[in-house]
C-alpha cells in the first residue's frame, strides 16, 4: 500500500517545510497566502491563449480562466477545480499546473474560482462548480472549446467537486461528460480510514488539518451526509463517466480514494487507477515548475494519456 518512506524529492520538500505551522494552527488569511505562494512562479509557462471570463454564478459573479494550447480550435476541454480544503486556493494557486496540463495534453483547461468557506460553506463550492460546467457546455464554443468533448478534473477538494459534478450531471440530466479525473479526492464523511491513522501526522497534511477544513466547509454537521458532499455515499455510481483516480501511499486520503475507484469499477464504470506508494498528498501539482518531481511527472503523464483520448 505504501513504500517504506516517501520518494526522496517529496521527503526533501517535507523536510524544508517541517518547521512551518500546520494549516489548522493558522488564520484563514495566512493559509490562503501560503497556498498561493508555494506554487507560484515568476514566469508562468506560456500557452496558446488565456481567456478570463466572468459569468453569472449562483452567488453572483463567478470567474473562470480558460487555458488554450497552441493549435487549431476548437479543443476538447476539462473543467478544473482547485484544491485547498475548500478554504483556500484559486486561479493563482493552480495557474502553473493548468498551463502544464493544457500544453502536455493538448486540450483546453477551464479553471473555476469557486466560492470558499467559511464565508461560503457547503454547498456554495458545489453550486459554483456545477454552474461553471453548465456554462462551458452551453457557451464554450465561443472560447475555442468543443462542447461535445468535456471532462471534469480536480485535486483534493477539487477532486471531490469533480466527482460530485459528475454525479450531479448524471442525476440532473445535465452536461454530457466524457471523463472524471480525481486526484486524491476526499469522498467520505467519516475519518476512520487506516490511511488517516497511518499518515495523519508527519506527511504534509494532517488529520487535524482535515478536521479543520471540514469544520469550515460544513456549517451544519448533517451536511456531511449529503451525497454531494460525500460522493462515496451515493446509492449507485452506475452511468457515471469513465474515471481516472490518482492516490498516494503516504496520503491520509489514500484509502477513501481507493474505495471510490473500487466502487466505480464495481458499478461498471471504466476506471484507470494510478497509485504511487511513495507519494504524499498534493504531489501531482508538483509535476509543474518550480518542483518538477519525478513521481509527480509520472502521474501527470499517466493522466495525460487518459485525457488525450478525448481529442
Amino acid at each position: 500500500m505504501r513504500a517504506q518512506e516517501p520518494h526522496p524529492q517529496l521527503q526533501a520538500f517535507m523536510d524544508e517545510t517541517e518547521d512551518a505551522p500546520a494549516f489548522h494552527e493558522l488564520p484563514i488569511e495566512e493559509v490562503r497566502a501560503i497556498t498561493a505562494d508555494v506554487f507560484s512562479v515568476e514566469e508562468p509557462e506560456p500557452v496558446g491563449e488565456v481567456i478570463d471570463e466572468q459569468i453569472d454564478g449562483p452567488g453572483g459573479e463567478l470567474s473562470l480562466r480558460v487555458y488554450l494550447p497552441a493549435g487549431e480550435q476548437p479543443f476538447a476541454a476539462t473543467m478544473f477545480f482547485h484544491g485547498g480544503g475548500f478554504v483556500s486556493g484559486g486561479l493563482g494557486s493552480h495557474d502553473q499546473f493548468c498551463r502544464t496540463v493544457a500544453n502536455t495534453v493538448g486540450i483546453a483547461v477551464v479553471a473555476v474560482d469557486y466560492r470558499l468557506a467559511p464565508e461560503h460553506p457547503f454547498p456554495a463550492a458545489v453550486e459554483d462548480a456545477y454552474a461553471a460546467t453548465e456554462w462551458v457546455a452551453e457557451n464554450g464554443g465561443r472560447v475555442g472549446i468543443d462542447t461535445d468533448t468535456l471532462a471534469v478534473a480536480g485535486d483534493s477538494a477539487g477532486g471531490n467537486l469533480a466527482a460530485v459534478v459528475a454525479q450531479m450531471a448524471r442525476d440532473r440530466n445535465g452536461p454530457s461528460l466524457e471523463r472524471q479525473v480525481l486526484f486524491y479526492p476526499p469522498v467520505s464523511s467519516h475519518r476512520d480510514w487506516d490511511s488517516i491513522e497511518e499518515n495523519g501526522e508527519g506527511y504534509f497534511i494532517t488529520n487535524e488539518d482535515l478536521a479543520w477544513f471540514d469544520d469550515h466547509y460544513f456549517e451544519n454537521p448533517i451536511d456531511t451526509m449529503n451525497v454531494y458532499a460525500s460522493p462515496l455515499l451515493a446509492p449507485t455510481l452506475e452511468n457515471l463517466p469513465a474515471a481516472t483516480v490518482v492516490t498516494g501511499g503516504f496520503d491520509p486520503l489514500r484509502d477513501e480514494g481507493i474505495a471510490y475507484a473500487d466502487r466505480l469499477e464495481e458499478d461498471s464504470v471504466d476506471v484507470s487507477h494510478y497509485h504511487y506508494d511513495d507519494a504524499i498528498h498534493a504531489f501531482v501539482q508538483m509535476a509543474a515548475p518550480p518542483f518538477e518531481f519525478e513521481p509527480s511527472q509520472d502521474a501527470l503523464a499517466a493522466v495525460s494519456d487518459d485525457l488525450r483520448a478525448l481529442r
